[in-house]
């Protein structure tokens, strides 16, 4: 067959012609095969019916679209063939936005011209290396950058390299023999008591949807994504619960993707503090009467015409952008003074002041909507800790003027 080319006696060169171009010439694509299997080569029958096979398999390749030339391809060509073929197909939506930020901040610009089969393993563990140093963060902002981050790059680049060996553009994958890099867990400082007070108190010159997102956030522990993706008949009024049944993953010029939570426990049903209840009927009231004032201009619907009426929204109804809260509180509490947290350590101030209360760690599990109570344990385990030495110590008023009777009636004796 003209389209399989014997190039050496355990080689052979394939071409497929995919029709005439837009400049007029017939397009081809090429694809060389080696063969080490000395029996098959030895066998000629055996030999021709597996070239027609892998010739076959090439050409439905071509005709499909789906077939990558390894040939002198750069690291930054492959990554768009792993956009295409398996980024948007696979990967989650907020991943996929994840991974697109770090390959565009320090992956691209570090591999992008280099050719994929010329990427080793030291390569990678330099690169990791240097992102932990002054400097590797690829900003202005000095210091490197959090372990956590280092081992993102180091699983989107594995990630990578894991399909372009499943494709068989290379043999190996570089990033697989460079072990993880290892994450260095923060400790988790929230606020204590005194702290919310004041949280609280500076609270009350914002803006009423932010007093409101915070107050539930402290109250209730809902992720950010869960409260942005909260509306408002999500709220049974009677019971005084709200349901968390999905989360804004993102709000960008009409483009509102909102997903249901990813395991069973993430859904749940969360009770309301009476007062915080009340508080959300008010500001209910509000609502609607900002929506009547805005009449036709309120824009609470995405591209396809769907209408959203979430709890936490621009006044005319368009959603936050998903790092809104976040820039918000950061700048809330640079201004008032109060000590850094981050937007999702009000989540863990939450659970926190329960284990304080003596509440059930399998009750506060729930509210948080943990996979199960061993996630909660292993977070909070020092703050439960000090619960249980707190609850230990309340015994000393029983017992302490017992021992005081004893060592005085021991004196006596």
């Amino acid at each position: 067959m003209a389209n399989i080319q014997q190039r050496s006696p355990n080689s052979w060169f394939f071409t497929v012609y995919t029709g005439v171009q837009a400049n007029g010439k017939y397009g081809r694509r090429t694809k060389t095969i080696t063969i080490t299997d000395e029996a098959l080569l030895k066998t000629k029958k055996r030999l021709q019916d597996h070239l027609d096979m892998e010739y076959a398999k090439f050409r439905e390749e071509v005709l499909a679209g789906e077939f990558i030339a390894p040939q002198k391809m750069t690291f930054a060509a492959f990554v768009e063939e792993w956009r295409s073929k398996y980024s948007v197909k696979q990967l989650e939506h907020k991943t996929r936005i994840a991974y697109e930020s770090h390959l565009k901040k320090r992956i691209l610009p570090t591999f992008g011209h280099m050719k994929l089969e010329d990427i080793k393993p030291l390569h990678i563990v330099d690169f990791l290396e240097k992102l932990g140093q002054d400097g590797g963060r690829g900003d202005r902002k000095s210091g490197g950058l959090a372990s956590g981050t280092i081992q993102m790059n180091h699983r989107i680049l594995k990630n990578i390299f894991s399909r372009a060996v499943e494709w068989r553009v290379i043999k190996t994958n570089p990033a697989g023999s460079v072990q993880k890099p290892k994450v260095t867990s923060k400790d988790i400082l929230p606020y204590d008591e005194q702290e919310v007070r004041q949280l609280l108190t500076a609270l009350q010159r914002e803006l009423y949807h932010w007093r409101m997102m915070i107050t539930l956030a402290l109250t209730t522990g809902l992720r950010r994504g869960e409260l942005l993706g909260l509306e408002w008949k999500h709220v049974d009024w009677k019971a005084g619960t709200i349901d968390v049944c999905q989360s804004l993953v993102q709000a960008l010029k009409g483009e509102i993707i909102v997903k249901e939570p990813k395991t069973k426990n993430s859904r749940r049903k969360v009770a309301l503090p009476a007062s915080v209840l009340e508080e959300l009927r008010e500001y209910y009231a509000y609502r609607v009467k900002e929506r009547d004032t805005i009449g036709a201009g309120w824009n609470g619907r995405d591209r396809e015409g769907r209408e959203w009426n979430f709890v936490f929204s621009h006044p005319d109804g368009t959603p936050f952008h998903q790092e809104r809260p976040y820039l918000w509180f950061r700048h809330f509490i640079q201004k008032n003074g109060f000590r850094y947290i981050r937007f999702h350590d009000l989540r863990h101030t939450s659970a926190t002041l329960l284990i304080n209360q003596g509440v059930h760690a399998k009750i506060i599990s729930e509210r948080l909507g943990h996979g199960n109570i061993t996630t909660t344990m292993n977070i909070y385990g020092h703050a439960l800790r000090s619960a249980d030495q707190a609850a230990a110590d309340k015994f000393e008023s029983l017992f302490a003027p017992k021992k005081e009777r004893n060592d005085k009636r021991r004196s006596a004796e």
